[in-house]
């Protein structure tokens, strides 16, 4: 989605102009570029084909798009999954680096079949479990050998004000601890009392950087979730970024704040 987004745009191409080569309508062309819509291996041939882009690039993305369309744990049509998790997965797939914010849970690619569990507790069974399994797949992402840098920036009393029992809640503890110490991980932990605004009180966001294509912001609420492209969005979300390295405490002062968590919670009685 984004690849195609950043075509259209070195070749100087509207979207309505694009549209018309295609034949489809101008929000078709949007929603496919923000990714709220599914895309299949036709619909890639033809964009191409419109913007005049050399034979390589095109089979290139054409390959992407069908090794995307051939990867069945990502398919629609799972119980309780929309197209924009579709979408959402293939950019965390496809990313160099993901950063996400935190502000109220542990975010979803550092998270314990358990935990998820927990925080999925008013979901139908079968659909949360459908959920789960999709998340430990995404969360396989982050140790594979040529995975993205994923950088994670979470507010202390999503630590401290577990959302779970005190087993899962120290085993979720674990597994972050774990996780910071792989070579493409950052764990930073946002401490509460700032005395002053903080992005994370905007809400929870991943902010994916492309090797070649332009950044892609999504926001997350309770029911629903978006993808924002437009530059001057997405650059208010780079800024973000920056302010949240200037708040949160270093990777080693996060691993000490959490095994110190780890420590109080295991004495307790």
């Amino acid at each position: 989605h984004a690849e195609l987004r950043r075509l259209r745009l070195d070749t100087g191409t509207g979207v309505r102009e694009l549209a018309r080569k295609i034949n489809v309508s101008h929000g078709w062309i949007t929603r496919t570029e923000s990714g709220t819509r599914p895309i299949t291996v036709e619909d890639v041939s033809a964009i191409l084909s419109a913007l005049g882009i050399s034979s390589n690039e095109r089979e290139r993305l054409v390959d992407m798009a069908r090794e995307a369309d051939q990867t069945d744990w990502i398919r629609p049509g799972i119980p309780g999954v929309r197209d924009e998790l579709v979408t959402l997965i293939e950019y965390e797939r496809t990313a160099s680096r993901i950063t996400t914010g935190a502000p109220l849970l542990v975010p979803g690619l550092l998270q314990t079949a358990d935990y998820a569990r927990a925080v999925m507790d008013e979901f139908p069974p079968g659909e949360r479990e459908a959920k789960i399994g999709m998340r430990a797949g995404r969360r396989d992402l982050l140790t594979k050998r040529a995975g993205p840098t994923f950088e994670a920036f979470i507010a202390e009393r999503v630590l401290t004000d577990p959302v779970c029992p005190t087993e899962t809640q120290v085993d979720q503890l674990h597994h972050l601890a774990a996780m910071s110490e792989q070579p493409n991980v950052i764990i930073r932990v946002v401490p509460s009392g700032l005395r002053r605004w903080s992005p994370l009180y905007a809400g929870h966001f991943m902010y994916f950087e492309f090797p070649q294509a332009a950044p892609i912001v999504h926001v997350e609420s309770l029911a629903c979730g978006a993808f924002m492209s437009t530059p001057a969005t997405v650059d208010s979300y780079r800024r973000a970024r920056d302010n949240l390295l200037r708040d949160a405490m270093n990777e080693d002062e996060t691993r000490k704040f959490i095994a110190s968590l780890v420590q109080s919670a295991e004495e307790s009685p």
